[in-house]
């Protein structure tokens, strides 16, 4: 059977924020899943690193697994911190940028 998601131990338990590793100067990615509907990927960001403003076909979801982000959506900037979600709505402006070092899982879900 085709493994949908990949990249992670299956049928276990598993810490997702120690599956990707922070670099020094670095936004470090492990994608997990890119499907015609949806992508999901683990990122780490060195403090100071970012994304810079871009729009996605698709709605994106954030979830912050550790550290703290501000993400810009249309303008407005949050500060999104560990154990907090935010969703960028498809089609509108949005940056991300490292308040201090920080992972996240993004998931990406759009219209076939």
């Amino acid at each position: 059977m085709e493994q949908l998601i990949k990249n992670l131990d299956r049928a276990q338990p598993l810490p997702l924020k120690e599956q990707v590793a922070y670099e020094k100067g670095k936004v470090v990615s492990l994608t997990l899943t890119q499907r015609p509907g949806v992508g999901m990927t683990l990122f780490a960001f060195d403090a100071g690193e970012g994304i810079s403003t871009h729009a996605a076909p698709g709605d994106a979801m954030v979830y912050v697994l550790d550290g703290e982000a501000q993400i810009t959506i249309g303008g407005a900037a949050h500060t999104v911190p560990a154990g907090s979600a935010i969703i960028m709505p498809a089609g509108i402006p949005h940056a991300v940028q490292a308040r201090t070092p920080f992972k996240m899982l993004l998931t990406v879900v759009k219209a076939n």
